[in-house]
């Protein structure tokens, strides 16, 4: 199955400088950049109606436009996975995310992804690149994500997360007493020796998270992050960097010491919390084409609950000692 795709856009100034193959993957991210890189070797991504080299640098305020067909994505299977859907029409799809499932298929995860649950549940999606998949929560990270069911949908929304009009907000359980709020304001790229991980760089992306107080424990904070950018890990990455990593992160979390004097029903469930105590509890979005602002909230899930749970048990305790 083959889909017409016609797009255009004016190079921003800030990407001036840049490869055309690089800037081209970070204007038109629903697209892999091996596609992205097909399109221009074939002539069909030209810029001010010129085909160029992928390696050719940009100024910054051309225009580019792709005229091109697209194939479904028919190397990856559909299966039968149960989807938690909270609102769903004939353009966009959301859904709140279980631990566990991974978004798309990589190395070690073939199936069994959400990618391959929405090739069942909507069969039409395998038209739109990546399965309409427009921003990801890592394999453990719950909450809400938007899938866009149509070309049309996913190159809108698209446009909110690059334009940053697309609200997304987080609740995490954080080691470590914050003292208040803030704004992390720190780029962020691929760690120079452990490939696997991200971190705080000077070379990075620009990256920004805001961050809140909800609860103070004894050795823990419940916080309410907003997102400004949507980089790998960056909630995970920037709770580190300010020494407050979240409860259970296997990558970020390092050695983390228990408050002296927990309960044992305390040690023992941050003991067995063996994910980042991470959640995507608010969506908001302009939609794709009506235009209404819409927003989502959902719970936090059971194991989050009952975390909670036994740190407030824990704060009521240490008062009536």
């Amino acid at each position: 199955m083959t889909q017409q795709i016609h797009l255009n856009a004016q190079v921003p100034d800030e990407l001036g400088g840049s490869r055309l193959d690089q800037a081209v993957a970070q204007m038109f991210p629903e697209h892999s950049r091996s596609r992205l890189q097909g399109w221009i070797k074939n002539g069909e991504l030209k810029v001010d109606g010129k085909q160029l080299r992928p390696r050719d640098k940009l100024l910054g305020g051309e225009q580019v436009e792709i005229c091109a067909e697209a194939q479904s994505e028919e190397r990856w299977l559909p299966e039968d996975i149960a989807l938690d859907v909270v609102y769903e029409d004939d353009q966009i799809l959301v859904l709140n995310k279980p631990a566990g499932l991974v978004v798309h298929p990589a190395a070690g995860h073939h199936d069994g992804t959400l990618l391959n649950a929405l090739l069942h549940h909507c069969p039409d999606i395998a038209a739109v690149p990546r399965a309409g998949i427009v921003h990801r929560l890592d394999k453990d990270t719950t909450g809400l994500m938007v899938v866009a069911k149509t070309l049309e949908a996913q190159t809108d929304l698209v446009a909110q997360l690059q334009e940053r009009s697309m609200g997304r907000e987080y609740e995490a359980v954080v080691c470590g007493v914050m003292t208040g709020g803030g704004c992390v304001d720190e780029p962020m790229g691929r760690h120079p020796k452990q490939r696997q991980k991200m971190a705080v760089h000077p070379m990075g992306k620009e990256a920004i998270t805001h961050y809140r107080v909800l609860h103070k424990f004894r050795g823990h904070t419940h916080i309410r992050l907003k997102l400004e950018t949507g980089r790998t890990h960056q909630i995970r990455v920037h709770m580190a960097h300010l020494h407050y990593p979240l409860i259970g992160d296997p990558l970020y979390g390092g050695r983390t010491r228990q408050p002296k004097g927990i309960s044992h029903e305390l040690q023992d469930c941050l003991r067995l919390f063996k994910r980042q105590a991470l959640h995507a509890k608010r969506l908001e979005l302009f939609h794709p084409t009506t235009g209404d602002q819409l927003e989502w909230e959902v719970d936090l899930p059971d194991d989050m609950l009952s975390l909670l749970a036994e740190l407030q048990q824990d704060a009521v305790d240490l008062e009536t000692l």
